[in-house]
Formats: structure tokens, sequence, C-alpha cells
């Protein structure tokens, strides 16, 4: 039985420095849990004439094979990201019998499959805790805590860039772009937001729980995707006042209809739990059959936070090695993929829209609606600064998605519907 275990570190940027940094600070407590040693023996960097802040004993290259052909290394950890190139390398260190511990979204949620299928075949473990929610356990939660009950749902917010975003738009009353870019300054976004703020960074995320949670295969392609830069400081003035606060909520949910995952801004009440989660923290509700609701919140993001759920995950793989049960964590989904249609998923739907003040305007408008079958829980008018204009906000009751579209639809084609400015998601009520 090994009493020191080697590990092959890929990438030293934020992430990678805080897991030396655990490593070094948590040694022995890590070696109280483990039974062993942790060495890192090697991390792979761009730039291997770089100063940087490593353990005396631990070797720099800019060789990837330097790392997964060495036969002195029992686990990597890969956190430098990337999904083409380091799916090629940790698909090399598996060959070579490597256990890969990894908080790579991005990678897990488009090629998970075949790194299993890979792990499974050469008895290796793979673990990715931080890929979801940075230091909030909610994988080995939904793994294992909640493994033995039936998950209806999950909804969460489990982006911290667009948290962010929301909650400054909201607190302090200024508009997208201006939060942005002060996002940007403060290290919140990068430089290039497109993947936050469109929401694609969530919905990686979602499509992970999505496979967790309900034991069925599911693709990036199977999540409705809507990002947050169609919001205005009206649309949260409005939401206010209808009693709702607007955040960027990935929802999953499960029932025997099948499968919808959407990430989308959404209404929650002013009241709800996730109404108060604000700024870089994420947090994840979870519904159950017999658990019924938890709610997981923490940091969703961060240098020591993610790097915590990593550490985490390496301390699972050594147990695993320490009891030679390695190789036997991952179970194929449960269910064939079942994605829900559209005429059976039913929510319920914030709408703003500017028309015209003339007589028979709202008579045409629900007409439509009737038509359609959709009612109203909530409904505002009023004037604007343009003459003949009003300005009309509504909260249906539930409708179906097909319904909804087919009404937005005939809207856009009255006469008296100048513009369609929002349509959101709403949650609660009904």
């Amino acid at each position: 039985m090994k009493n020191t275990i080697t590990v092959g570190l890929l990438g030293l940027g934020t992430v990678g420095s805080g897991v030396i940094e655990i490593l070094r600070d948590h040694k022995e407590r890590i070696e109280h849990k483990t039974g062993c040693d942790v060495t890192i023996k090697s991390v792979l960097v761009h730039d291997v004439s770089k100063p940087r802040e490593v353990p005396a004993d631990t070797q720099l290259t800019d060789r990837y094979e330097d790392i997964t052909r060495d036969p002195e290394i029992d686990v990597i950890v890969e956190v430098m990201g990337g999904i083409d190139h380091t799916l090629t390398i940790l698909l090399e260190a598996i060959e070579h019998g490597k256990h890969i511990v990894t908080a790579n979204k991005d990678l897990v949620a488009q090629h998970g499959e075949q790194l299993f299928e890979a792990c499974q075949k050469h008895n290796c473990d793979l673990y990715y805790e931080a890929s979801v929610a940075g230091g909030i356990p909610i994988i080995r939660s939904i793994m294992d805590g909640l493994s033995s009950d039936r998950i209806r749902k999950m909804m969460g917010i489990v982006n911290g860039t667009t948290n962010y975003i929301m909650t400054k738009m909201a607190q302090d009353g200024v508009d997208f772009d201006s939060v942005l870019k002060e996002a940007q300054d403060l290290g919140f976004a990068e430089a290039d937001p497109t993947a936050d703020v469109d929401g694609l960074d969530a919905a990686r995320k979602m499509t992970i729980l999505s496979i967790l949670g309900f034991s069925m295969p599911c693709n990036l392609e199977d999540v409705d995707i809507k990002g947050i830069r169609g919001i205005s400081s009206d649309d949260i003035t409005y939401a206010e006042e209808l009693g709702y606060r607007i955040k960027l909520i990935g929802i999953a949910e499960n029932d025997h209809n099948g499968v919808s995952v959407s990430v989308e801004p959404t209404l929650l009440p002013i009241q709800h739990p996730l109404s108060s989660v604000n700024d870089e923290y994420n947090a994840v509700y979870v519904y159950g059959d017999a658990v019924g609701e938890t709610m997981f919140y923490g940091p969703g993001a961060g240098k020591l936070p993610t790097a915590t759920a990593v550490v985490a995950d390496l301390i699972a793989v050594l147990k695993n090695i320490r009891l030679g049960t390695t190789g036997t964590a991952y179970v194929q989904p449960q269910f064939p993929k079942q994605v829900k249609e559209k005429k059976d998923q039913l929510t319920k739907k914030y709408l703003r829209l500017h028309v015209d003040d003339q007589a028979g305007m709202l008579k045409e408008l629900t007409n439509i609606f009737a038509e359609y079958g959709i009612s109203f829980d909530q409904f505002i008018q009023r004037s604007t600064e343009n003459e003949g204009e009003r300005e009309l906000m509504m909260v249906t009751h539930q409708v179906s998605e097909e319904d909804f579209e087919k009404a937005k639809q005939d809207l856009e084609g009255l006469p008296s519907v100048r513009q369609i400015d929002s349509i959101f998601r709403v949650e609660g009520g009904d």
C-alpha cells in the first residue's frame, strides 16, 4: 500500500496556485484523512522561465508528456481549462493509468461520457466537483447525499459574473454596459464576457447537474439558453414593483413528460431565498420526492473556494487508491434521454411591450391571449413620454412554451403593438 501519492498539476493560474497552497497549509490534515503523503512532482506551464511559487522539489515543464507518461505520477489535477487539446492530454493520461481531477466544466459537459468510458476501461477515477458552483459541494451532494432520492427539479444561480452584474444593476440602478465594464475592471468578468453574459457557462453547468440529478443523458444542445444582455434597468424596476427580482437562473425539471433544461433571466418572488443571493455568490435549489427542498449556497468561484473543491476530489481519489476501489465510482445513466416537448413545458411569463394608446387596443391583445388560453396574474399599464403610447407590463399564469410563442408571433403582427421589449420566465405562484 502506497504511503506517498504523487500528483501532476496541469495549469498554475489562480486555481492551480490555490491547490498548491491548500496542499501545503493543510498537509497534516490531508495526511491524517488519507493515510498518505501528497507530493506535487510536476506542473505544466506555458513558460518554465517565469518565476513561480512552487514547492522546492516540484519541477516545471512545458511538455505535457512529462506528466502524462511519468510512471511515478498517480493523479493528474487539471486546472488549465480548454477543451480539445485538454481532452487529448487527459485521454493520454488515462491510457497511462492516471486518475483525473478536473475543474473544467466545458470539458466535462461536452466530453464527459468519453472520459468516463476511458476511465472505466483503464480502471481510473475521474472527479470534477469544482466544475460546477466553485466551492459548493453540489455534485457530491447529488451523487452521495441525495443518491437515495428521486430529484424532480434543480434551480440555481451558477454563474458568479452574471449574478454580480444583476446585483449591481438592481442595487445601484445602473445599466448593463456600465456594470459589465466595472465587473471587468474588478476581475469578476473576462475581457470577452460572452460565455458568462450569454448564459453558455451556466448552461454547461446545468448540463452536468442534469445528467447527475436525473440519471439521464443530456447535451448542451438540449439546453434553452438566453443571457442577460437584453435586461434593462426598467425591467428591474418593474419587476420590483410586481414583487419580483430578476436573476439569471438555471432550471432543470423532470416529470412524466420528460426533462427540460434552461438558463434564462427569471423573475423570482422577492421573498424567495435565491432572490437574496448577491454579488459573485452561487446557490442551487434541489427538489427531491423524499427530502423536499434543499439549498446549497456559497462562493461560486475564487482561488481558494475552487481549490478546496479540487483538493476534496483529490482526497476522494486518494482514499479510493488506498481501498483499491478506483474506477468504480461512475454509473451509467439509468434512463434514456427524454426531452420534454415545448407543448408540455409550462411556465409563467413576464411580458413588457409598448403599444398605441387607442380605443380597442386592449381588446385586440386580450383576444390573442384568450385564443391560446393565456390568462394574467398581474397587469400594469402606464403612459410614456411618447405621445399616443402606452407601456404594458404583465405576468401570465402558467402557459405552455408552444402556446406563448404562438401568441407572441400574433402580437408582433398587430399594428397597435409598437415594440415587444422584454419576455422573461417567472418562478413562483400558481
